[in-house]
């Protein structure tokens, strides 16, 4: 039998903020446990929460572009549950009347393009963090996260591999960098995933018992987890068994999905409406400033590359994956304005050197201004690319521009014809038994003759040059 899966995401956003969605606590990471906290965030008897503005405001904007409903009045819920990262014993968050509803996203996977719905994006607070002693049966908890501002986007079960699944969430993570509402960092935390797996027989409506996959702090850990757990059920499937409706967790190390708790167990969070808190009311007034204040997203971006700078779609979709990279490429095309040419070096050489650093593109050793550089110096012809490779690194490690490593090491090209033509006489004069096979029809020994009149010169020979000496010397007999 064959099978579908049916695939939904919940993904929780920590915003930007730089105080709590309730209190003036800093939001700021890394501070000494419980120094961020405050009566209000911790829960105390007879204080009471006040809205942060700039939430809402960072919400609206990803309502906006996801478009988004965007609901004239909504409410917070107080969300019931016991765990000891819970100082109040229950979670801020909505329920029945979410600000945001019925938007979308479009991805593409193998020049294929899909739009996935996006049920609703809501806020909430954020629970406290617990530290478990790895020498003692004692966990000690630290509140400098409770009441962090998060939106929580829910995906429509629209997605039907784990592909699909990792473009969702590049796509809505590159959205929100480019909005600037959350740094989208998965792996401290501030940007989380939950996915929900089942599959179906191939042509049915009615979706199977699902399984909802947490712990996934990676894009290719929820590629991995999301195949493993379609695998998993379908193996169950057709040995005649029953898929449990539980919570499962993802084991990196071992590659496989572990049973966490049972849904059947799972709290009823008796939702009720925040009495503390008055329904959030949005006119169309502050809904069209947020909406003129957006900045241009990834997907327009993306067309506007392949418009204006001719690139073909695969270098648009990734110099507009991160905002910081597309406006590095264009600053580089201003100076330089050879859009292929530039693009090449960033997604190359420059991409390779930063993943090697383990740094991002606002952390290059590079400027683009220097990137420009190099390459004008390429196309006068003042250094070859082989050169240019040299003084790429060197740039990298010193950080100066492009004129001052090329007059340090001596690395201008030879463009003399009659100094480049001694070198030719003198490679040939040593390379007979080469030469008559040249002659001989073994034409591609161009390439060897043109490596060493290159080696001769350390790389500073034109290359254009070189190869046309060669060609008309050979030929000539």
């Amino acid at each position: 039998m064959q099978f579908e899966p049916v695939i939904g995401l919940e993904v929780h956003a920590q915003l930007k903020t730089k105080t709590k969605i309730f209190c003036g606590c800093s939001t700021s990471f890394g501070a000494p446990p419980n120094t961020h906290t405050c009566p209000v965030c911790l829960g105390m008897p007879g204080v009471l929460p006040v809205l942060n503005k700039k939430v809402v405001e960072y919400t609206l904007r990803m309502a906006i572009a996801t478009d988004c409903k965007i609901a004239t009045k909504s409410r917070f819920a107080r969300k019931n549950y016991f765990y000891p990262d819970l100082p109040k014993g229950y979670q801020i968050s909505q329920y029945e009347l979410p600000i945001a509803e019925f938007g979308h996203i479009d991805i593409e996977v193998n020049d294929d393009k899909k739009r996935i719905g996006i049920t609703r994006i809501h806020m909430e607070e954020d629970a406290g963090k617990l530290n478990h002693d790895p020498d003692r049966p004692v966990s000690m908890v630290d509140f400098n996260r409770t009441g962090v501002p998060l939106i929580e986007i829910v995906s429509e079960p629209d997605i039907r591999s784990s592909e699909e699944a990792g473009a969702y969430l590049r796509q809505l993570r590159s959205i929100v960098r480019y909005l600037d509402i959350c740094d989208g960092n998965l792996e401290e935390g501030s940007f989380r995933c939950d996915a929900n797996v089942s599959i179906m027989p191939m042509g049915s409506k009615t979706f199977g018992t699902r399984t909802e996959l947490k712990n996934l702090n990676s894009f290719k850990n929820v590629e991995k987890a999301i195949l493993y757990e379609i695998s998993r059920q379908k193996e169950i499937l057709m040995e005649g068994g029953e898929i449990v409706l539980e919570t499962r967790l993802w084991d990196a190390a071992k590659n496989r999905t572990t049973a966490m708790r049972s849904k059947e167990e799972a709290h009823d969070y008796r939702y009720f409406p925040d009495p503390d808190l008055l329904p959030l009311v949005i006119d169309d007034e502050w809904i069209a400033l947020v909406k003129k204040s957006l900045p241009e997203l990834p997907e327009t971006k993306k067309k506007r590359f392949i418009n204006q700078y001719g690139l073909p779609p695969y270098d648009a979709a990734f110099l507009t994956s991160d905002w910081n990279l597309a406006d590095f490429f264009e600053k580089c095309v201003k100076t330089f304005p050879d859009p292929k040419q530039v693009s090449n070096w960033v997604m190359g050489a420059l991409s390779a050197l930063l993943n090697a650093q383990g740094k991002t593109i606002s952390q290059s050793p590079i400027s683009s201004e220097n990137l420009a550089g190099l390459l004008g110096l390429i196309d006068k012809g003042i250094i070859s690319g082989k050169i240019a490779k040299t003084v790429f690194e060197e740039m990298a490690q010193s950080g100066k521009t492009p004129e001052e490593v090329v007059e340090e090491k001596g690395l201008v090209q030879v463009t003399d014809v009659s100094a480049i033509e001694k070198v030719v006489y003198d490679v040939l004069a040593r390379s007979q038994a080469e030469v008559e096979a040249y002659k001989n029809g073994k034409t591609k020994l161009l390439g060897y003759f043109v490596g060493q009149v290159m080696k001769e010169t350390r790389g500073k020979a034109n290359p254009k040059i070189v190869n046309d000496l060669l060609e008309k010397i050979l030929d000539a007999g």
